[in-house]
């Protein structure tokens, strides 16, 4: 249906209903001391219907007083400049923080009330906040009567549903979406046709940090799973790096740009689903002109009441179900807040806690929090020894499960304290990372000698890391060693035989100490290299082997070694090890490697011989090797 014919209705039920179209100050005379209204939010935020009410008041300040405005969602600068002046007319309370009225609610002229976004309905349903007059937005109608919610379906349908008086602006430039959005004009007391375009956002961070970080959480992201994709630059940023997937499902609070580009690419096609196989799910949607042309009339898109989109059961039943989401800081036990700078209020609870602690409950579902590891301007860690006070626990630390910043990847779950600090150190900003480690252990969380290595000399090279498959088929993750990879090393010697551990260190060992294992995970750049072997168990690493040289300096020759694990043996690993390091050496100029191996190490010595390496002298039970780069 074109818009001329919609006009056409318009004009239609003028004709029909001529009490429901009439002058703005007409129905803003409805308005009573201490009403209760609910405006529409974000996108469908029925602006022009917010102009003429603030007029309103301007030409008859003393038409009402002690009224109370919700909202959950403003735009920066429609309401940002009013609470003041209108203070004794009316009292804003927000149930979400945003630009627009951040200054407001830290400064005590306008109301927050926290709240996950899901209850919001309910709240309205049980007249806990009872909605005498509902402003909000919706498209023209259709030939039946309806009118549609277009971009905001949220908490808006349940708005309407339980107002007393319902006053809409009618805009052509509203999309109709399909789902819950449909309100039909018997529920309907007062339209005011205006059409004037939607707010546009473009929240995607075009940065290398952004891309790095997407990079790191589409390799999480598996083929086949459903997606929620939390509000703010990072996770937006992150959906241009999930081009390359297959069969994406979405069922997200909100819908963007990055997601619509997805599905015009067929990535996003819902078809592995385990809930409304086949359909898009969201509460509201939010992105350029051209998301909204998409996404009207388009059965494959729906947008749903926020109760039912955030609802613990619905999320948890999807299969697969992979929550992406951001944090302003996360502590080194796991415990993040999404809300509020210490006792700065930033944000709101929104929906970020129901799927986060939802993922964890579907069926191999996992969460994802992705974030800078610095503030913009570079001044703070947002990877902090505790929760400043007043910051509001959004993300607890029993459901964090992956976090991601530009340094790499963190696991928790399932982690020690000690483990959990370590692992968000090693993926802190480096310029940080001591005063981390000093912090952690003056709260006896890591290693009172927790050794690490400042500056370039303990940076973690990327460059370093290659996949490679085994002879026999193994995939295994080359990559350099990292102060978080202690507990995996104790588990990988703990793997060797007593015999193993003798040809490694050329004496008998029981075990090998947190000092030695303090040795391995900080070695200095400037002074050789540690690379582990690594296969994935699921959520878990598992280091297979251990390769390292160390440079002599007088004449900037190495001194190479290596071993694999008992249970991966005749896999071929030695080898991959040995290519790998030689390769690195290689590229950092090292002129050749040396090899000191026991007599009765045979493996070692047919790995180091089809390499290449010569025997050079032999003394007391051991061999020296020599390979010329």
């Amino acid at each position: 249906m074109g818009i001329s014919q919609e006009i056409s209705i318009i004009d239609e039920l003028k004709s029909a209903y001529p009490q429901k179209f009439t002058s703005g100050d007409q129905v803003f005379s409805n308005i009573k001391r201490g009403n209760k209204i609910f405006i529409g939010t974000s996108a469908g935020e029925p602006r022009y219907l917010v102009r003429s009410l603030v007029r309103y008041l301007d030409r008859n300040p003393k038409a009402f007083f002690d009224v109370d405005i919700f909202y959950v969602w403003t735009l920066p600068g429609v309401r940002d400049s009013i609470y003041e002046k209108y203070r004794d007319n009316f009292r804003i309370n927000s149930l979400f923080i945003g630009e627009a009225n951040r200054n407001a609610i830290n400064k005590g002229a306008a109301d927050y009330t926290p709240i996950f976004l899901s209850r919001i309905p309910e709240l309205f349903d049980r007249k806990y906040f009872p909605i005498d007059i509902a402003i909000i937005q919706t498209s023209l109608p259709d030939e039946h009567g309806y009118f549609n919610l277009g971009v905001n379906v949220d908490f808006v349908k349940a708005a309407t549903e339980n107002a007393a008086l319902t006053i809409v602006q009618a805009n052509a430039f509203m999309p109709r979406v399909h789902g819950d959005g449909f309100i039909h004009i018997d529920d309907i007391d007062f339209i005011i046709p205006y059409d004037e375009p939607l707010p546009e956002y473009d929240l995607s961070e075009e940065s290398e940090i952004a891309k790095k970080i997407g990079q790191y959480v589409a390799s999480i992201v598996q083929d086949g799973d459903t997606l929620q994709i939390g509000y703010g630059n990072m996770p937006f940023s992150v959906l241009p790096c999930l081009s390359n997937k297959k069969h994406l499902g979405i069922h997200s609070e909100i819908l963007n740009d990055g997601i619509v580009e997805l599905m015009k690419k067929g990535v996003i096609d819902n078809s592995k689903k385990t809930l409304n196989k086949g359909k898009t799910i969201g509460s509201y949607c939010f992105g350029k002109k051209e998301t909204y042309k998409y996404i009207n009339n388009n059965p494959a898109i729906e947008l749903r009441r926020i109760d039912y989109v955030d609802n613990f059961m619905t999320i948890a039943q999807h299969d697969n179900m992979t929550a992406i989401n951001t944090a302003l800081q996360i502590d080194l036990t796991g415990q993040a807040t999404a809300e509020s700078l210490g006792k700065v209020f930033y944000s709101g609870i929104g929906g970020f806690a129901n799927f986060m602690r939802a993922a964890v409950m579907a069926n191999k579902g996992k969460t994802i929090l992705a974030m800078r590891s610095v503030t913009n301007n570079g001044k703070f860690s947002k990877i902090v020894p505790c929760l400043p006070e007043g910051a509001g626990v959004s993300l607890h630390r029993g459901d964090v499960q992956y976090v991601v910043t530009e340094y790499g990847i963190a696991y928790l779950q399932g982690k020690t304290l000690r483990e959990r600090a370590m692992e968000l150190i090693s993926i802190a900003h480096p310029q940080f990372r001591p005063w981390l480690v000093q912090e952690a252990k003056q709260r006896n969380l890591i290693f009172q000698d927790q050794k690490i290595i400042p500056g370039p000399g303990g940076r973690y090279i990327e460059e370093y890391e290659s996949h490679k498959t085994t002879k026999s088929g193994l995939d295994v993750l080359l990559r350099p060693v990292k102060i978080s990879d202690e507990p995996r090393l104790r588990d990988f010697f703990n793997s060797l035989s007593d015999r193993s551990l003798y040809t490694r260190f050329f004496h008998v060992r029981s075990h090998v100490p947190h000092e030695d294992l303090q040795q391995i995970i900080t070695v200095d750049n400037a002074k050789g290299v540690s690379i582990l072997a690594v296969v994935q168990q699921e959520e878990k690493q598992i280091v297979v082997g251990l390769g390292q040289y160390f440079i002599n300096e007088s004449d900037y020759s190495a001194e190479v070694s290596f071993a694999t694990s008992d249970n991966y043996k005749n896999n071929g690993i030695s080898t991959l090890l040995l290519s790998h390091l030689t390769l690195i050496a290689r590229k950092n100029g090292i002129l050749r490697f040396t090899a000191t191996v026991l007599a009765e190490n045979k493996a070692m010595i047919r790995v180091l011989r089809n390499m290449g390496f010569t025997r050079t002298n032999m003394e007391y039970g051991t061999y020296e090797f020599e390979y010329r780069l």
